[in-house]
């Protein structure tokens, strides 16, 4: 659930830390006092973009940060690791977003982020609902997730997937080879001409570095010779190196008789003649492998540019060369041999589609068992919200072939009054009616909604009476599966709500901010009989009797 949501600098808010608890909590306040910061804040939190108008004027910057506490981490920290971040070393995560008069930043625990990557967070967070944002639920894509949901065809469904991959890749597959029918001979020949050239080569993607060196040795192999030769020469040579070495060699030891103490002094002249003499004896044999063969000079000097042309032509190395012939074998294999594989292809197509139609019809007998159940469980919660006498469907429609979802579509029909047609429930046009059918499916699908927080912002606008209390009892009884914030002007709402936040707006230094503060006892009495319009002992007995349940 969302345990902190802190605000600061935004429109008329300069700071707020708002703590909530679990069930309804239940956001009231005048008209203009600033509610709709707080959704601003939670969209600003779910990847909304950012009008800089937002900043509170005289400031750079505004920043809202929300805390939530998770009971699961694991479809949090699958969406991190897609995202490049690591996994919540806590059961919370951590959102915080900074518009700033000329850049913004948003931050998963202290990590920056994309959007994106919040809007795909906020998918598992936060449901939010207003009077003019039920696009999830006219959307059919979505009228069908949540009727598979409802009937638990999650497995079903999934095995349709897998089913409707394979047949869409065979189809991909038969048709690329159907189509190779029109190769030409002249990519024919294209292609044979590069295998067999990269196969004349008889390449070993290994064989670059030792070859080169091989290559370097023999094409230089005059200018070696003359270099070891001349070191041999000053080593060893008459008056070379190891002789002047051994005379001072000679002193020393005449030296060590006169004082036995400075031998050790000399210790290392002993080593470096032996040392010399080692490198003479080395370099001698060096120059003796320096045979310098003009015709494995010219042999090593095609073989590399034999290999730098292939290269040049398929590359830019030999791993890549490989890969290029084997594309071509491949593509020539279908195009020699397309009777065959077209053949085992067509069969393999028809299996994979047998298999789709198996499982999408193991997956449309659960959809059509479901459908009057789901529509039979919104009726009955659209009673309670004032369609006494309404008509809602849930119809299944076959495809004309099969989808990536099954081989039906759903479309949602409801019909509020008595007599008039049923239609399809994105073209209702009053967003009253559209809220309390929103209302009426979250709470029939309460128990599959996996969502955590749940948030409505004056869907209750246009109802009143017994209906709006219908409204604070349906929102309660989502509060007992789900954290629901309700931003509301009902009394009747209000009064359901385990908390109640009151919004004000006051003015301080001449400047206009809003203040959130929490109302209980006879703070929320006074709240409520504000809100039922006036003083007076009725309007107390009243706002008491709600808040009694009565």
């Amino acid at each position: 659930m969302l345990s902190l949501l802190k605000i600061r600098n935004l429109a008329l808010v300069d700071e707020l830390a708002w703590e909530t608890g679990s069930g309804l909590i239940g956001v009231t306040g005048e008209t203009g006092a600033g509610k709709s910061v707080i959704v601003g804040a939670l969209k600003l939190v779910l990847g909304e973009r950012a009008d800089k108008s937002l900043i509170r004027s005289g400031t750079d910057e505004c920043v809202v940060e929300a805390v939530f506490d998770l009971g699961d981490t694991r479809e949090i920290d699958a969406v991190l690791a897609d995202g490049g971040l690591e996994p919540c070393d806590e059961p919370q995560l951590i959102i915080r977003r900074v518009i700033g008069s000329r850049a913004n930043r948003q931050f998963v625990n202290d990590s920056p982020v994309t959007l994106g990557l919040l809007k795909r967070l906020g998918g598992f967070l936060v449901d939010l609902h207003g009077p003019h944002e039920h696009q999830s639920l006219l959307s059919v894509e979505r009228q069908l997730a949540m009727l598979d949901a409802f009937g638990g065809a999650g497995e079903a469904l999934e095995r349709y997937r897998g089913c409707h991959r394979e047949w869409r890749r065979c189809e991909a597959e038969y048709e690329e080879i159907r189509d190779a029918e029109s190769a030409g001979g002249r990519e024919i020949e294209l292609l044979r001409h590069l295998i067999e050239e990269v196969d004349a080569a008889e390449l070993d993607p290994g064989e670059e570095d030792a070859l080169d060196e091989r290559w370097q040795r023999a094409r230089n192999g005059g200018r070696l010779l003359e270099s070891a030769s001349a070191m041999v020469a000053a080593l060893g040579g008459e008056d070379g190196v190891i002789d002047r070495l051994g005379e001072v060699r000679r002193l020393a030891r005449e030296l060590e008789k006169l004082d036995p103490s400075a031998a050790q002094r000399f210790a290392a002249l002993e080593s470096a003649f032996i040392d010399l003499q080692d490198l003479e004896r080395d370099l001698t044999d060096y120059a003796g492998e320096l045979e310098i063969d003009p015709g494995e000079t010219a042999a090593l000097e095609e073989r590399v540019n034999l290999l730098e042309s292939l290269k040049r032509k398929y590359g830019p190395s030999l791993a890549d060369v490989l890969n290029r012939r084997a594309e071509a074998a491949a593509r020539l294999d279908a195009i020699e041999n397309r009777g065959e594989k077209l053949a085992a292809l067509e069969q393999a197509v028809a299996d994979a589609r047998a298999a789709v139609d198996t499982a999408g019809a193991a997956l449309g007998k659960l959809r059509r068992k479901a459908g009057p159940r789901l529509a039979r469980e919104i009726g009955s919660q659209l009673k309670d919200l004032g369609f006494k006498q309404s008509t809602f469907r849930v119809d299944l429609a076959a495809l004309p072939k099969p989808g990536p979802q099954g081989l039906e579509a759903v479309e949602f029909q409801f019909g509020p009054n008595p007599g008039e047609p049923v239609l399809p429930l994105r073209q209702i046009a009053s967003s009253g009616e559209v809220s309390r059918v929103m209302l009426a499916v979250k709470s029939a699908l309460a128990g599959q909604d996996a969502t955590p927080l749940m948030v409505f912002d004056e869907i209750d606008a246009n109802v009143g009476g017994e209906v709006a209390r219908a409204v604070g009892r349906k929102m309660a009884a989502l509060g007992a599966r789900h954290q629901v914030v309700a931003i509301t002007h009902f009394p009747q709402v209000a009064a359901t709500a385990n908390q109640h936040f009151v919004v004000e707006k006051d003015v301080e230094g001449g400047r206009t901010r809003s203040r959130l503060r929490a109302v209980t006892g006879e703070s929320r009495v006074a709240e409520l009989v504000r809100m039922l319009g006036g003083g007076g002992d009725q309007a107390r007995a009243m706002a008491t009797a709600l808040l009694r349940g009565e």
